[in-house]
Order: structure tokens, then sequence, then C-alpha cells
């Protein structure tokens, strides 16, 4: 089966470029021929032709039909369900708030799938999305990859923060408080001190306790140890055998992400670290989220979208109004009022705003200089 599946950009290690990367690799590891289109390539574009997989900036280079199209960010998947006008599309959300992950409502998206059930919101909330093509499949990790670690320690050594948003202006100083008063030694792994890597599977394992959200609490639970989801926009908690199943209902996301970056708290939750336990979540991701056994439920919905299709009436017509109603809601015009309306948002907040303001008017003297 070729599977084309598309994504914004694949530059770095955001969750769907990481995606993108372990999908593609364990379905031509199961005999199917994935193809990937991204209209902006860098690194992460790199990392998966060495895989001997085809990638390509440009839809109208692809030289093969696909059977179906995997979408990732609905600019990308419209652009390829126009350029193969005779293939099916299953659109895929990984974010509950970000544009490109609105849903795609067009005649030839026959499955709509989130990753966690905040984004599903998104599907329930668009009266055009059949519910009965809805589904919910989490994340997977590449165990492959990502190893089993050594037996924790009693009590945790060593931490780190694993965000690229890990900075003095965010989480960072709460998080360094908290340890530096339990005597835990605290790195951080991400951009903004160029720690940011391509292989966390092969730093992970020298930490005991790890602060992360989404894909990076999944790979640190996979590995063996402790984790607080954490983020620059709150504090969740430490994962648990009893926290597990509520917080993979929401991708250790953003969602669990509830209570303020309070370092006290923080310390509440690192000192329900306990070996045991996670040494049972880790059993459990290992066992619930397989790369392997994921990317086998994606090729069985690419099965009953053919098969669907294969059955069904095809009306051009009817593709021709779904890209009318397309450009309407997310052409150049619509694209200019959402950014004014963006921009208006940031000038009323009270501190970010008279920043803008001036900046806005600095720039202004100078241009009339």
């Amino acid at each position: 089966m070729n599977i084309l599946i598309t994504n914004r950009v694949l530059v770095g290690h955001s969750g769907t470029e990481v995606v993108v990367r372990d999908l593609s690799s364990e379905l031509k590891n199961q005999g199917h021929r994935p193809l990937v289109y991204s209209p902006v390539l860098g690194p992460m574009a790199d990392e998966i032709r060495g895989d001997d997989v085809p990638v390509y900036s440009d839809v109208r280079q692809i030289d093969c039909t696909p059977d179906v199209i995997h979408g990732h960010h609905h600019p990308q998947m419209l652009t390829s369900l126009l350029r193969f006008p005779n293939t099916p599309g299953i659109f895929v959300c990984h974010d509950a708030k970000s544009w490109p992950d609105d849903p795609l409502i067009f005649p030839r998206v026959l499955r709509y799938v989130a990753v966690d059930h905040r984004c599903k919101q998104r599907f329930d909330g668009k009266p055009q999305v059949p519910p009965q093509s809805v589904r919910v499949i989490f994340n997977a990790v590449d165990l492959s990859r990502f190893r089993p670690r050594a037996p924790l320690p009693k009590q945790p050594l060593r931490a780190a923060l694993f965000s690229n948003y890990a900075s003095k202006w965010t989480h960072l100083p709460a998080i360094a408080q908290a340890c530096n008063g339990l005597g835990i030694h605290l790195d951080v792994i991400g951009e903004e001190f160029g720690t940011a890597t391509s292989r966390p599977e092969d730093i992970l394992p020298e930490y005991d306790l790890v602060f992360a959200k989404a894909r990076c609490a999944l790979e640190a639970m996979a590995v063996g140890c402790a984790v607080v989801v954490c983020d620059f926009s709150g504090l969740g908690r430490m994962v648990s055998a009893e926290t597990f199943a509520e917080l993979r209902r929401l991708n250790f996301g953003r969602g669990t992400l509830s209570r303020p970056l309070d370092p006290e708290l923080i310390v509440a939750e690192i000192q329900k670290y306990n070996v045991n336990d996670v040494k049972l979540v880790s059993d459990r991701v290992r066992h619930e989220a397989d790369l392997t056994s994921a990317v086998t439920e994606w090729i069985e919905l690419y099965h009953e979208v053919l098969s669907e299709y294969a059955g069904a009436e095809h009306h051009h017509a009817e593709e021709l109004a779904a890209l009318a109603d397309y450009v309407v809601e997310w052409g150049y015009d619509a694209r200019i009022a959402w950014e004014k309306q963006r921009v208006g948002a940031y000038l009323r907040w009270p501190i970010v705003g008279g920043w803008l303001r001036r900046l806005v008017k600095r720039e202004q003297r100078l241009l009339r200089t």
C-alpha cells in the first residue's frame, strides 16, 4: 500500500515531525510504501530519507499515486487531495488549539483521528464531521529506540527538564528551586540551552526524574524515568499507576496542566516518587504504547477507508463546494483578518501590549527617517 503522509514542516523534532518519522519507518518495516510531503524541509527530512523513505517539498513531484493520504495539517492535506483526485484521506488532529489542526472538511476525508480526547473535541464541535467517522488513536513510542534503563535509586538524584520552551522566563526557575531544595541535580534538554537532541533515547536513561509533557513525557516513561507532567503553561501531576489512564486520555499534554508553577506544588509532586510505581507505569507504557501495535491499528484504518471509498459514489460538485468553503475560511483575506484579530488581542495584554505598541512606534519613526 502507498501511504502519503503530510506535515507542515520537517525541520526539527516537534511532536508531529517525530510522528512522521516513526510512522513512515514502521510502515516501511511492515511492508508498505510510505511517501512524505512537507513544503518546508530540514534535518528531520534528512533523517526520514536516511531510512529510504522519499520526502517531497513539492507535491507535484510525487511520481506515484498514493492509495490513502494520512494528513497532518489541513493546508498540506488539502493540497495533496487536490493533487490526487481519486485518493481518500484520514485527517489527524495533534493539537486542540492550533489553526493548522482545525479539521479539514472535504468529501474524501473519510476518517477523523484525534491523538487524545481533548483534540477529539475539535471534531465533536464540527457538525460537518459525522460522529461515526471519528476515532482516537493515542501516540506511541518506538520501543526499539527507547530501551529500559537500569533500576532507579530509592530517591531521585538527577532530573531533567525536557522541553524546548524551558528558559528563565518560563518554567525553569520554579522547577530549579524545587529541585535545589531537595538536593536533586537538574539539567535542561532543550533548544534555549543548546542541548536539544535528535536522540533523546541516548540521554533519558541518565535521569531518575523528568519534567515533560506529551510525547517527551511518554518517551521518558518508556525508558523507566519518573515523570512529572509539566511545561511553561502549568503544572500537572506525577504520572502513577493510579493517574496514568486519566493523563493518557489527554496525551499527558496541555489539558493536564491545570495548576500554577509553584515550587511548593512541584516539591509535593516530586515527593510522590516511588520506584515500584514508576516501574508499573513504564511496564504499562511498553505494553500499551508500542509503535508496532499502533501502526498495525493505522493500517487497519487505511483498509477500512479504502473499502468505504471503493463502494461510494463520488460527486465532483461536492468537492468544488467544499473547496470554495475552504477558501472563504482559510484564504488570503480570511488569514489577514485572523492575524489582525490576533495582533489586537496581543495589544490588549497589560505588559506585552504596551511593549508591542512602543516597538511599532519605534519602527515607524525609523522608517520615516
